[in-house]
């Protein structure tokens, strides 16, 4: 599943260049922090220019607006989590499997939780931007990861628990150490969440969330 995004990622057919690769990455990192702090209609093309070291020029050789950019920035994150749960299969071991994509979700989550935060606030006004991404096709990839889970219960593999609210519970429970950092911090009297802290926070999902579902964590 991907978004089209309006950035010039190829030119006369080729792939992009190095430098090419290297603004269009620093774009998107500038912008994931200003829409993150300012959100959409607060956000200028300007400050994420000054932000990324580059002319406005430039930037609009990249993203001709803001809104294409707004919409690269959620693609981004968006083709990360949905390629960890690409190549699910029936024929996986449920303990192996989960355990990867909860870890790999949670890396996410340390390492690029501003885009994680984006996702979370156009959710939230409503999703407006990601009315093309949720369309038909879509909701066949979400039921092709729920058939898995179906197949893993039909095989007793795992406990019959409701395949749809499972994936919810692990999309919500990883992307929370990235939406909600300041709260546990706030909680835990941490002044960030460091490297371990999303290891060890992932070590306790895993446990938890594979015990509920009636399997034995891989050692």
């Amino acid at each position: 599943m991907t978004l089209v995004v309006p950035a010039h990622s190829l030119q006369n057919g080729k792939p992009a260049s190095r430098i090419r690769q290297k603004n269009e990455e620093a774009i998107i990192h500038a912008a994931e922090d200003e829409f993150a702090k300012h959100g959409f209609k607060g956000t200028s093309m300007n400050t994420i220019a000054l932000n990324a070291g580059l002319p406005k020029a430039n930037l609009h050789y990249y993203f001709t607006n803001k809104l294409g950019l707004y919409v690269a920035v959620l693609s981004n994150i968006i083709e990360l989590w949905d390629s960890t749960f690409n190549h699910l299969s029936a024929d996986d071991d449920p303990a192996e499997a989960l355990a990867r994509y909860i870890r790999a979700k949670m890396e996410f989550s340390r390492r690029q939780p501003q885009a994680s935060r984006i996702f979370a606030m156009e959710i939230i006004s409503g999703g407006q931007c990601l009315n093309e991404y949720f369309s038909q096709d879509y909701r066949l990839w979400f039921k092709g990861r729920a058939a898995v889970f179906e197949a893993w219960i039909a095989a007793g593999k795992m406990d019959p628990v409701d395949p749809v609210h499972l994936i919810f519970l692990l999309w919500s429970s990883t992307q929370h150490y990235a939406d909600f950092a300041t709260q546990i911090c706030r909680v835990t009297g941490k002044t960030r969440l460091t490297k371990q802290d999303f290891e060890m926070a992932a070590s306790n999902l895993i446990t938890i969330l594979l015990k509920g579902c009636g399997i034995k964590p891989a050692q």
